[in-house]
């Protein structure tokens, strides 16, 4: 399952945020990850999603494939667009 999604966090780029998004990602049995600008990010990894710029207004897919694919693409969009 793949979603684009455009990011409203306005302290997104800042450390606690992603971490917050990590733990999140974490909760799903399901493999999800971040492609934005040709770069694909486990989004269950702390270093991977720090080296993202989810910025304000920056577009980003989230992908997820598993049993519960669509509860977490459904619940990382809504941390995102908060």
């Amino acid at each position: 399952m793949e979603k684009e999604v455009v990011v409203r966090m306005t302290d997104s780029a800042e450390a606690t945020p992603i971490a917050h998004l990590v733990q999140l990602a974490n909760r799903f049995d399901s493999q999800v990850y971040f492609e934005m600008d040709n770069k694909k990010v486990n989004a269950k990894s702390i270093m991977g999603m720090m080296s993202l710029v989810l910025a304000p207004g920056v577009h980003v897919t989230i992908v997820a494939e598993g049993d519960d694919e669509s509860r977490a693409v459904d619940e990382i969009e809504k941390f995102l667009t908060e």
